[in-house]
């Protein structure tokens, strides 16, 4: 059984990876300013890429899914791979990239975190993820809505295709708060005002 100590130390060493602001930093490293100035005002991927450069944003997307991955990782190999520990610190990288301290709380809203988080703990769920926001986009051309697609998808995908309900129930608060994170998006998408990927509504 866990300890109080082991969550508090899963928590903290996802939180802290989930706090990294990729999005802010490669943007200013690639001397494109201060990304959340434009568009959304969001640091992930998807404002990332409203500079215009689709490296920078791949790079951004990379990096804020692997520090999903890499928490539940290394709390895995601490405390037991498919452990409390390692969904716990999957939780913690979720919120620290969405609450970054060192952004006043105001992070990004945690897509590819969520992704990463999912490669960590069932991979294949993961990839029925990738597949179902890449169908979506296809077809809408809407970031937003292929991510709120996606992950409606994913409890129901681990807790009766995979049998897993533990990691079912984490990723149930994760899509409610994901959810959350996008109600300014659903409210365009209802509007028809939402943009699409590469420009246009």
């Amino acid at each position: 059984m866990p300890t109080s100590l082991t969550i508090l130390a899963a928590l903290a060493i996802g939180y802290l990876l989930g706090s990294i602001p990729f999005g802010l930093l490669l943007t200013r490293f690639a001397g494109l300013g201060d990304v959340r100035a434009i568009g959304s005002g969001n640091i992930g991927a998807t404002n990332v890429l409203r500079t215009g450069r689709r490296d920078v944003a791949a790079a951004t997307l990379v990096a804020d899914c692997l520090k999903g991955t890499v928490a539940v990782l290394i709390a895995g190999a601490l405390f037991g791979f498919g452990s409390d520990g390692a969904m716990v610190a999957g939780l913690g990288a979720f919120l620290g990239h969405i609450f970054p301290v060192w952004l006043k709380f105001k992070g990004g809203k945690g897509v590819a975190t969520y992704l990463g988080v999912l490669l960590g703990l069932a991979w294949p769920a993961a990839l029925i993820f990738a597949v179902v926001w890449i169908a979506t986009a296809w077809f809408t051309r809407y970031s937003s809505l292929s991510a709120l697609v996606a992950s409606l998808v994913t409890p129901p995908v681990l807790i009766f295709l995979l049998g897993d309900n533990r990691i079912g129930g984490l990723f149930v608060v994760l899509t409610v708060i994901l959810w959350w994170r996008h109600a300014e998006n659903i409210r365009r998408l209802a509007a028809r005002t939402e943009s699409r990927i590469g420009g246009g509504k």
